[in-house]
């Protein structure tokens, strides 16, 4: 399957450095050997897109310029700077591995110890490893995948057994004796931009004439991934209580969606408190996509003068504090609309 692995080890590893080399992104975490920097970028550029996660990634290095200060952040703080990122548990798991961190003295420096840190699996570890401490680690995203699978024309699913333990080995293999840190920067920079998802640039990419997937005509068809997601719809309602400039939220508690989050009054499912609450309907069906569950929410609005009997989680603040906390993208355009009346 992968026959032509040997003779192109090197050329392989060689032309992508020299593609780095002009081609290669300017990333503020690329600058520092700071483990600290280079653990936060690469765990808000987990289901992040580079442009969204560069001015977070920004916020965070300016409110808790090191991993002392954000250990020493509640979670609460955490999960507000965090807003809009969502997989909320990313947050959560970050300000405890800040927290491991400094009861640790400082960062590991080996990818087994790094695996230990919460929220860190193999790829970030190897990544981390690489950036900060030079360590001979291959890192393994996305972009990886796709260009070993393309390249070398494997399609084994990615997202098996087999497939993880394939393409890792490869990997290593392929990592070159000097200079491995620019090595795993080249291979996802070179994914992220040219040997890209949809529509990639093989007339410009320099490894064209040795391509496994250009020449048997696979590049769209490559990498594999098995299907195994079954994607469920959840009904949601909620009712946003307004009552003399304050209003009612409540967190959410573990073992659900948006863990520790903040919303509304939700009655989606409580029918009873819904007919006792009414309101005036917003926006009904709205689709919000998760990784698991698509969620169809309906948005009511209710204006009154006297306070309603609430259950005991939820808590009276006033409307204009509601900055101070973090809520879930979903509520967020509830906000949004609630606005235009």
């Amino acid at each position: 399957m992968i026959e032509n692995k040997a003779k192109t080890t090197e050329p392989f590893a060689t032309t992508l450095l020299r593609w780095f080399a002009v081609n290669g992104r300017e990333l503020p975490w690329r600058a520092t050997h700071d483990p600290y920097p280079i653990w936060l970028s690469e765990i808000i550029l987990q289901q992040t897109r580079i442009d969204q996660g560069r001015d977070y990634w920004q916020r965070f290095i300016e409110r808790w310029p090191t991993v002392g200060d954000l250990a020493a952040a509640s979670e609460e703080q955490v999960l507000r700077q965090w807003q809009g990122l969502g997989y909320y548990s990313r947050a959560r798991n970050l300000h405890h591995a800040a927290r491991q961190v400094v009861a640790m003295g400082g960062f590991p420096q080996t990818v087994e110890g790094l695996r230990k840190l919460k929220g860190v699996g193999d790829y970030t570890a190897a990544a981390i490893a690489s950036f900060a401490f030079g360590a001979r680690a291959a890192v393994v995203d996305g972009n990886v995948y796709r260009v070993l699978s393309r390249y070398f024309g494997i399609d084994t699913p990615i997202n098996t057994t087999e497939g993880k333990h394939l393409f890792a080995e490869l990997a290593t293999e392929l990592l070159p004796h000097d200079h491995c840190d620019d090595y795993n920067q080249a291979i996802m920079d070179f994914g992220a931009t040219l040997c890209t998802p949809v529509a990639p640039q093989c007339l410009q990419c320099p490894l064209h004439d040795s391509c496994e997937a250009l020449a048997s005509g696979r590049v769209t068809t490559l990498p594999v991934k098995q299907r195994t997601l079954v994607v469920k719809t959840r009904h949601l309602a909620y009712v946003y209580v307004r009552c003399q400039g304050q209003t009612a939220i409540h967190q959410r508690q573990p073992g659900d969606i948006w863990q520790g989050l903040w919303e509304p009054v939700n009655v989606s499912d409580d029918e009873a408190l819904a007919l006792r609450l009414g309101g005036r309907l917003l926006r009904q069906g709205v689709k919000h996509v998760l990784t698991h569950r698509i969620l169809m929410a309906d948005f009511y609005l209710l204006e009154t003068d006297e306070r309603p009997t609430l259950p005991d989680d939820y808590i009276w603040i006033d409307e204009d504090r509601l900055d101070d906390y973090a809520i879930p993208r979903l509520i967020e355009r509830l906000l949004e609309w609630r606005d235009e009346h």
